[in-house]
């Protein structure tokens, strides 16, 4: 990845420019930096994080001419998911055509599937084009935001003491962020390297080296075909084995490329074709339908006989649940490895880490110079990310205690202007999930135009409209495959507040247009 300045937005004179109230800095310094937007002064914007949430609604805000936000972002470059996942093979499983922005389509992706690093260069390059970074706050982390109902604003509180107003914030911290780490005894006893997916530490060489990769999910199908060619040997803790189809990815090649950079309309064709593709296929993944699950079976085991010979080794390999139930991976070689003479696949429960490696329940001690956790991130929305105090001193965690649940995945009653983005009930089972990050910004600008022309307080959505949303929302997830089986997807309840229940086109359609009449509106 490559460096960057943090540029504007670590002062005060810079935090003014976008709007937000530090509480610090000279009038004039302040005056001068709100004069190009006049209208803005007294609106400020927060944005919390600067994955492709926050830096997509920044942009659709510069394009609807509101200048008065200010990015907060808690590490110390952009990028979230991007930026922190660094590991070996780490790559989109969605087609890069589709896995971008629609308003800043890239015809440069080196291949079908684009890799981390280059998804995180796209985001760069996107940053600097719009110049974001002099809006932007790096290395400052919100760990709480309080509203109040008589001025009809936010305070929020960095990690370092500041505090900031804003009249809308559009939080983007994502579901899935902190990593997941397995509650396996003896995990401090280990006397090797042991590492996240998420967390990778580039300075161990894994060259000849005996390792370890605990778990066999997403991370893992990448993981484990791009280092096994390289260590001594590998062995693979599976617990639970999973469904998966053949990427078919393949390079792009230069004519390609130089071709979709000089017309553009096939740039935007391929994209069409590809999120219609993943829409036509969505119900063989989310709907609990036999005969639609064993079409996604048929696909799965077609590409398990064409990579796997030895039969035993495929038994191990194919799940005993429905088609879709848990996330449906997505590899070419992933299987393919477990028949190298280097590569061991165990399915035997661990029963502790030691200083030499892993034991397994048998008894086995199955030594190792490196342990791999590749074991997922912990689900953001079970609780919030950070004390969140909204109307009336009411907490956002009280008021997810029997679950997360947001209108439309994007406002929760009793928290004016405040707008979640990949919120509850918004992950995509099958499809990009940018056209659903991409709808919830449609959705939340209008909003803040409404609240700047008719100089409202504030937009609150009514108990009873969110109450009724969330209630047809559980109720179509009785129809989805996802209840089947345990998996991230689901609470400790079995209820499912992270996927929406169906096509992304249709919730596209179901957020276009802002409903004043679901908010209580307050005006000034």
């Amino acid at each position: 990845m490559s460096g960057s300045d943090p540029g504007g937005g670590t002062d005060a004179g810079a935090n003014a420019s976008a709007g937000i109230d530090t509480g610090g800095g000279t009038d004039a310094a302040r005056a001068v930096a709100c004069a190009p937007v006049q209208e803005q002064r007294d609106f400020p914007i927060a944005i919390i994080g600067a994955g492709f949430s926050g830096i997509g609604a920044a942009i659709q805000l510069i394009k609807a001419g509101i200048n008065s936000f200010t990015i907060f972002e808690r590490a110390d470059e952009i990028g979230g998911t991007w930026r922190d996942n660094t590991y070996p093979g780490c790559a989109c499983d969605v087609p890069s055509h589709v896995y971008s922005l629609s308003f800043e389509q890239n015809p440069n992706w080196h291949r079908r599937y684009a890799t981390s690093w280059e998804i995180q260069e796209y985001l760069i390059d996107v940053v600097d084009k719009w110049k974001l970074r002099e809006r932007m706050r790096i290395n400052t982390e919100i760990t709480k935001a309080r509203f109040d109902e008589q001025s009809g604003t936010w305070t929020l509180t960095t990690d370092g003491g500041e505090t900031f107003t804003a009249r809308v914030v559009l939080a983007g911290v994502g579901g899935l962020v902190d990593p997941s780490y397995p509650d396996i005894e003896g995990m401090d006893e280990f006397a090797g390297d042991m590492m996240h997916t998420a967390r990778w530490n580039h300075d161990v060489d894994l060259t000849g080296k005996r390792v370890a990769v605990i778990g066999t999910g997403a991370s893992a199908v990448q993981v484990v075909p791009t280092i096994a060619p390289i260590v001594a040997m590998l062995a693979v803790f599976q617990r639970t084995p999973g469904w998966v189809v053949g990427k078919f990815d393949r390079i792009y090649p230069r004519w390609l490329r130089n071709f979709l950079a000089r017309f553009p309309f096939f740039l935007r064709a391929s994209r069409f074709a590809k999120y219609w593709v993943s829409e036509l296929r969505g119900p063989i993944v989310f709907l609990d339908s036999k005969v639609l699950s064993k079409i996604g079976t048929w696909l799965s085991m077609w590409n398990l006989r064409r990579q796997v010979r030895d039969p035993e080794l495929r038994k191990k390999l194919t799940p005993n649940f429905q088609f879709g139930c848990k996330r449906v991976l997505v590899s070419d070689d992933y299987w393919a490895t477990f028949e190298r003479d280097n590569v061991e696949l165990i399915t035997e429960s661990i029963e502790r880490i030691e200083g030499k490696g892993v034991r397994t329940k048998g008894g086995t001690l199955h030594e190792a110079d490196v342990i791999v956790l590749a074991t997922g991130f912990k689900l953001g929305l079970a609780e919030s990310p950070f004390p969140v105090i909204g109307r009336a001193g009411r907490t956002l965690s009280e008021a997810w205690e029997g679950g997360a649940i947001a209108y439309k995945g994007m406002t929760v009653a009793g928290f004016p202007n405040w707008f979640i983005l990949m919120g509850p009930n918004t992950g995509p089972g099958h499809t990009s999930v940018l056209v659903y990050t991409e709808a919830q910004i449609s959705h939340a600008l209008q909003a803040i135009k409404k609240i700047m022309a008719e100089d409202l307080k504030y937009m609150d959505v009514r108990q009873e409209v969110l109450d009724r949303y969330n209630d047809g929302i559980q109720k179509r997830m009785k129809r989805m495959v996802w209840s089947g089986c345990k998996s991230w997807y689901l609470s400790e309840d079995g209820s499912n507040h992270s996927l929406y229940p169906g096509f992304a086109a249709e919730y596209v359609l179901r957020t276009r247009k802002l409903h004043p009449g679901d908010y209580e509106i307050a005006r000034s």
